[in-house]
């Protein structure tokens, strides 16, 4: 073998190895990162809020995604189509128009046709941004640091106020045995 052919399989190697590893970083890494993308990209948080608390939007008081008991179908929908007579924007072209929402179109809808959003969404766009408040919002507790953090990155001082948070101390006895 001589020495540029022992060169190339080198660097032969080093490029499957290399393309493994990137696979492999791939495959690990959060499969709702595109959810929260369209989450930041469509100003989801601007009134649901990072941690999908919700509050006080442009469009009245956002409902809490932490609290919702909409299924992922209902939060498609809802993305969508927004919800009827509130605030809640849609996010797909032709809402109510080429496409039925809650089975209205907009002269059914009326006054209650939600307002448009900034941008629409891709159908592919509107399952991952469900996915991502399934994942990593739904059902959750109150905001933490950790998750301020996985939302904005480490040097985002929005993150500060949650570092004084203690962890929630939970009390264990064992039967029988006094407290």
């Amino acid at each position: 073998m001589t020495r540029q052919h022992r060169l190339l399989t080198g660097a032969f190697l080093a490029l499957v190895f290399a393309t493994a590893a990137t696979a492999a970083n791939a495959a690990a890494a959060d499969p709702t990162d595109a959810g929260k993308a369209v989450f930041k990209r469509a100003n989801c948080f601007g009134c649901h809020k990072w941690h999908g608390n919700g509050g006080g939007g442009y469009g009245g008081d956002a409902l809490s995604l932490r609290k919702t008991e909409l299924t992922r179908e209902q939060i498609i929908e809802t993305v969508g189509c927004g919800r009827p007579g509130t605030g809640m924007p849609f996010f797909t072209r032709g809402a109510y128009d080429t496409v039925k929402c809650y089975d209205m179109n907009r002269q059914e809808a009326g006054q209650q046709v939600p307002p448009e959003a900034n941008i629409f969404l891709r159908p592919g766009d509107v399952e991952a941004v469900a996915d991502y408040v399934i994942a990593h919002i739904k059902g959750k507790g109150e905001p933490s640091y950790g998750e301020c953090v996985e939302f904005f990155g480490d040097t985002s001082r929005v993150c500060d106020v949650y570092k004084t948070q203690q962890p929630a101390v939970t009390e264990t006895t064992n039967p029988g045995q006094p407290k």
